[in-house]
């Protein structure tokens, strides 16, 4: 199967899904990453460093700012967790050529109470990425599959509210392409904390985003910056080890519904 490069080519100069309006009505470039927590980027880095490369303004939101994850510092739960991991999360977006990102700063391990308001059918967190998606109007989008990497709750929650926003979009109206990022059959590095990770059909993964080695660095000056959740050792093999094994110079997507820009 034919794979497309991720937002090179026809992607990269602003054609959206949909009509001609629609293309007019997306703002050309405009790309947001949806995601859970701090570090979440690092699965899809050099992709991200990739589009910003391209000229794309690359946003990452962040539903969480990582409050509960102490990972592998001497934090506490808490505030002041917290505050560490957005500035770590800010230096990974520096570190990729990013915007700013932004942070929604609801509750880490708290998303699955956010998945229906008691007194509506939306919540909190639905309405408020609704309305960033209506502000940025991105071209395309990308957040965690259905399986939300490993099966984290938080993870799928946010997929699962991406893509309800998404499809309801009209494609007529420009509708932004919905993408998850994937990791093909048997790609998996033999590391057993990855053994629970999801893996998918290359068949459906038809989009990918070649990198440079220039982007592989920045990737792994992204990792670099997240001190509280990965040790010194893991910081530094991590990238390397994703490249060898999972991305092979180049990290894949599928459309979320079955269809990709022409």
């Amino acid at each position: 199967m034919k794979r497309k490069a991720f937002l090179a080519g026809a992607l990269a100069a602003g054609m959206a899904i949909g009509s001609p309006l629609g293309a007019q009505q997306r703002i050309p470039q405009q790309v947001l990453v949806i995601l859970a927590h701090p570090d979440d980027e690092v699965f899809i880095a050099p992709a991200l460093a990739d589009a910003a490369a391209d000229g794309a303004t690359v946003t990452v939101v962040y539903a969480t700012r990582g409050d509960a994850g102490p990972g592998v510092s001497d934090f506490a739960k808490g505030p002041a967790l917290a505050a560490a991991r957005e500035q770590e999360a800010r230096c990974a977006s520096e570190a990729l050529g990013l915007a700013e990102p932004v942070f929604l700063d609801y509750g880490d391990g708290t998303l699955t109470t956010q998945a229906q308001d008691a007194g509506s059918g939306e919540s909190a967190l639905e309405s408020e990425l609704r309305t960033l998606i209506a502000q940025y109007r991105p071209m395309t989008i990308v957040t965690w599959g259905p399986a939300g990497g490993y099966g984290h709750a938080d993870h799928r929650i946010v997929s699962a509210l991406v893509t309800e926003i998404v499809q309801q979009m009209d494609l007529a109206e420009g509708a932004p392409q919905l993408l998850y990022p994937g990791i093909p059959d048997g790609t998996l590095p033999p590391v057993p904390e990855m053994q629970r990770w999801a893996t998918t059909s290359p068949e459906l993964l038809t989009l990918e985003a070649p990198y440079d080695s220039d982007e592989l660095a920045m990737a792994g000056r992204a990792v670099q910056c997240h001190v509280t959740q990965f040790d010194a050792q893991t910081r530094t093999q991590m990238i390397p080890l994703f490249d060898q094994s999972i991305w092979q110079g180049a990290v894949h997507f599928r459309p979320a519904f079955g269809r990709s820009s022409p």
